[in-house]
């Protein structure tokens, strides 16, 4: 077009800018590159110009500077813009910043709540993610049914209710799911899987398997979510069968099954099938084993009381084991007596991440049960020292 010296106009740009955003090419190249035409033809105050930059630096990681920018510089922001900075603004973790526009935005749609809902629970805030979720079904536009909530929405709210540790999340989740029985929604594949995972780690093994078997889609997200219900729930050997299962129908499993897999050996102390498990993830699908995977084995050799050949595995590790891997061996130490193992492996806990209190309060209790009081009495001092408090336990019925 430029050879041609057709001159571009502001209608040029955003199909050229969402291009650019689709490309596999690096975004920050080719929208440098588009911005500064859209400046050289002067354009740049067009809302739809500006739009679709401000949409374009949101899908570029690190790029909340330059939508923030771009965004300052809107007279009159409409509600997809103002979508656009929210979800520029949760994930770069700026939440304070993200509630300080919602609230300012005059019109707000079922993507302005879902991203807020979202972001909390991306961000590990789970409780807040709940607590605005039930913000928004008071909401006079979603009491009036001028937003709904959507299948992301749920998913989103679900997944926060599956990680909250605090009370009431549970009966908040069931509460989203008699919200979908009423309303007589299609369960979709991502709703149901976000049903499995919160009945799943909440105990109600039961609700899960009715979920799973209501559900007309089943994707491998569900079969992983399922498997690892049973495998948290004491159903080792119908989450190893199901994995089976699986991959007769035909479905090949990914990184999380095998996760989900190997949990429920671990569990089920079935050392030399979590072993082939592990070495038949590259041989047979071309999956490359990650932390969770070895941390998974580490966890399978410890629970069977193989300390010896859980801490050749771990220095066999391509990688420098992380503080799960190092933790599921210190716990199988505690489990089995080997306090000499024990202390060589949490002293290489406490140097590496010095200000975990579950790493002191473990080891000192491992000292502790091998009568070994002073080195016991020695940590509790050098936690008092550092300032580091046990967080304290606390039970709940929900």
């Amino acid at each position: 077009m430029l050879a041609y010296q057709a001159p571009p106009n502001h209608r040029t740009f955003p199909p050229l800018i969402k291009a650019a955003s689709s490309s596999l090419s690096p975004v920050s190249h080719l929208g440098k590159s588009l911005h500064a035409q859209v400046l050289k033809r002067g354009v740049s105050s067009d809302p739809f110009v500006q739009t679709s930059f401000l949409c374009m630096y949101a899908q570029q990681l690190g790029g909340l500077s330059d939508a923030h920018q771009v965004f300052e510089e809107m007279s009159e922001p409409c509600i997809v813009a103002c979508n656009a900075m929210l979800d520029t603004f949760v994930k770069n973790g700026d939440l304070g910043s993200a509630l300080w526009l919602f609230e300012r935005m005059g019109v707000r749609d079922v993507v302005s709540w879902t991203t807020m809902v979202n972001g909390y629970g991306r961000n590990g805030w789970f409780a807040e993610a709940i607590q605005f979720f039930e913000k928004m079904m008071i909401d006079e536009d979603v009491m009036g049914r001028f937003v709904n909530p959507n299948e992301a929405t749920f998913v989103s709210v679900l997944s926060s209710c599956a990680n909250c540790n605090g009370a009431g999340a549970l009966y908040q989740g069931k509460q989203v799911h008699g919200f979908i029985i009423k309303n007589e929604m299609e369960l979709t594949v991502f709703m149901g899987t976000a049903l499995i995972d919160l009945y799943g780690k909440m105990g109600c093994l039961g609700y899960a398997m009715k979920v799973f078997s209501r559900m007309a889609v089943k994707e491998v997200c569900t079969l992983n979510s399922m498997i690892s219900s049973l495998a948290l729930n004491g159903k080792e050997f119908q989450a190893i069968e199901m994995f089976e299962k699986m991959k007769i129908e035909g479905l090949c499993p990914n990184e999380v099954t095998f996760v989900a897999v190997l949990s429920a050996c671990a569990r089920a102390k079935l050392v030399n099938l979590g072993l082939e498990l592990f070495r038949s993830m590259f041989r047979d699908f071309g999956i490359f084993p990650r932390m969770e995977h070895y941390g998974c084995v580490v966890d399978l050799l410890g629970r069977a009381g193989l300390l010896r050949e859980a801490t050749e595995f771990i220095n066999a590790m391509p990688f420098e084991p992380d503080s799960s891997v190092l933790g599921a061996i210190l716990g199988a130490c505690k489990v089995h007596g080997s306090a000499e193992l024990a202390n060589k492996v949490g002293r290489r806990l406490l140097d590496s991440w010095p200000r975990h209190c579950g790493q002191y309060v473990l080891l000192s209790t491992i000292y502790a049960g091998a009568e070994m009081w002073d080195r016991a009495a020695a940590l509790r001092k050098a936690m008092v020292e550092a300032g580091i408090q046990k967080v304290p336990a606390y039970s709940m019925i929900d």
